[in-house]
């Protein structure tokens, strides 16, 4: 290890980067150790609850889902740096800052999470993030016939794995989940999910989980249009009552359109710093099950990211990513070697469907899907909002 510390760099302050920073902050010695998290805004953006922010103004959600990383160290082991990493030199063990800036580390830690499209694109400027709120807030209120793109899960409500939410097959999520909120705001706006799967969200969940979310939507009077798709040429949208063909020759005059088709992982900086072969060709970064990268032992990653089959949720990268590289970094530093492996997780899905319906999936024994009342007590009511505030120190 280089210098009289050894630096421990988190790059990126979404679920894994904090659930990484944090517990290492707890188990290092401060004056043998120097823990970095760089995120380019000055706090988390907690993702889960953000579809019912980003729909209205008519909850406290935005006060408390902008999570500053000043409570994230435990006795202020560690420090934050505001910035945006657009290099990574892994010979010098250094980072290039957008500022102009360098860092150097001893162990990196890559969290960068996904780019999203559509409601959940959050711009990496904090100065911006109010506006892009409050537009998308504007756009919600003053569209009378909306049209989703993507049946995943997004729309229909949010995602969760075991107490701690889910943004994965957030891809499939956002229209679903938008769906529901859309509808708990106003009752009488007109609503359509399209996708163009023959059910909504995939094929990693039971016909039965994937029917059961559908007919909770048409008993909201949410319309579903299944295997069909529009041009993305015509998203984000036409100017209003424009007709909006699909590829089955069905029309629709809607005034607003939203992108509800998911994220793409955010390691554009990892391909072009540490070469293709550091990526598959999705973009995931390529790790041996200790989540240290193949060809780099002192760079580890976690979340969204990882090329794992598995589904892409928050609960994955906390609860079951997050431990093995906190274990193994531990281990790397004291001369032990890293051992842990990740070998993966029981698929669990909780979709809201507003406030006050939804349904909770666990794929164990056969397959166990409950209701409305379940999905109501473990998510929808709060969205979880406070023990995810206190993952970060609150």
């Amino acid at each position: 290890m280089s210098g009289q510390k050894t630096t421990i760099v988190v790059v990126g302050g979404g679920v894994a980067g904090t659930n990484i920073a944090r517990p290492l902050s707890k188990s290092l010695d401060p004056a043998l150790y120097e823990i970095i998290l760089i995120n380019p805004r000055p706090y988390s953006i907690i993702l889960p609850p953000c579809i019912r922010m980003i729909t209205s103004d008519k909850n406290d959600l935005k006060e408390n889902v902008l999570v500053p990383f000043d409570r994230l160290f435990i006795n202020d082991n560690g420090r934050f740096v505001q910035g945006e990493v657009v290099g990574i030199d892994a010979n010098a063990r250094e980072l290039q800052l957008k500022s102009g800036e360098t860092l150097g580390y001893d162990i990196l830690v890559l969290g960068t999470g996904s780019k999203w499209d559509g409601p959940l694109a959050f711009p990496k400027e904090a100065a911006e993030v109010d506006t892009f709120i409050a537009h998308r807030r504007r756009e919600f209120e003053e569209a009378k016939n909306i049209l989703l793109i993507g049946g995943g899960a997004v729309g229909i409500g949010l995602f969760l794995s075991f107490f701690v939410f889910s943004k994965a097959v957030a891809k499939l999520k956002v229209s679903i989940e938008l769906a529901g909120e859309i509808r708990d705001v106003w009752a009488n706006k007109e609503i359509t999910i399209i996708h163009r799967e023959r059910l909504l969200l995939n094929d990693a969940y039971p016909n039965k989980v994937r029917i059961a979310a559908q007919k909770q939507l048409e008993g909201r009077n949410i319309k579903v249009v299944l295997d069909n798709t529009v041009s993305e040429d015509l998203v984000p949208g036409p100017s209003k009552d424009t007709p909006v063909p699909t590829k089955s020759g069905q029309t629709f005059r809607p005034d607003l359109i939203v992108r509800t088709w998911g994220a793409r992982p955010d390691t554009e900086v990892v391909a072009s710093s540490l070469g293709m072969n550091a990526v598959t060709p999705q973009g995931h970064i390529r790790v041996k099950p200790t989540l240290q990268l193949v060809d780099h032992p002192n760079i580890f990653a976690a979340g969204d990211i990882i090329d794992w089959q598995e589904q892409k949720t928050s609960a994955k990268a906390s609860m079951g990513h997050a431990p093995v590289v906190v274990k193994n970094i531990i281990n790397f530093v004291t001369g032990k070697g890293a051992n842990a492996e990740y070998k993966g997780s029981t698929e669990i899905l909780a979709l809201t469907n507003g406030k006050d319906s939804g349904l909770l999936f666990v794929s164990l024994l056969w397959g166990i899907l409950l209701g409305p009342f379940f999905a109501k007590q473990v998510k929808s009511r709060n969205l979880m909002v406070p023990m995810l505030r206190g993952a970060l120190g609150y």
